[in-house]
């Protein structure tokens, strides 16, 4: 069986890759797809967000049935593409639940065919995000608790002339 695993993942974080891996091992293949939504404003483009995915990957030995591409528009119409019936979304907190349990919703209603599964990542890495992660890279922080080294290292160089 095939599952998406859809995200901005701008940048990829520890949590991101544990709920990978997780998916890895329930799922004979996952496609990780990189969403480019032009209405946001990412710090990496979607090819560098590949990039950064797929140099993640490369040590890791769970990512044999991984692969990555990015895509824009509606996901459910990208996972019909992709002949996938199942999507993989990340929950960290009741918060994330309450909007990704209405995207699933909305979801099932456009595409009744593609479900939704939920997966938590490790319990030390249910407050690393994104956001958070991109504000400490932008104030200089440390960055090696919640992304590895060469993302904190693309992170440094988006960032080094903003925070003074």
């Amino acid at each position: 069986m095939k599952a998406l695993y859809p995200g901005t993942f701008d940048p990829i974080t520890y949590g991101h890759l544990d709920i990978l891996e997780r998916a890895a091992s329930l799922f004979d293949e996952v496609l990780l797809t990189v969403a480019v939504n032009t209405r946001k404003q990412s710090v990496f483009s979607a090819e560098e967000r590949v990039s950064l995915i797929k140099e993640s990957l490369s040590d890791k030995k769970w990512s044999h049935n991984v692969s990555v591409v990015a895509f824009s528009g509606l996901l459910v119409e990208h996972a019909r593409e992709m002949k996938v019936h199942t999507l993989i979304r990340g929950v960290r907190q009741v918060s994330d639940f309450e909007y990704e349990f209405r995207m699933a919703l909305m979801n099932r209603k456009l595409a009744p065919e593609i479900d939704t599964v939920f997966l938590m990542p490790q319990e030390q890495l249910t407050f690393v995000s994104a956001t958070i992660v991109r504000e400490v890279a932008y104030w200089g922080g440390d960055l090696s608790h919640f992304v590895p080294d060469h993302v904190a290292e693309a992170l440094k160089k988006k960032f080094k002339d903003r925070a003074k």
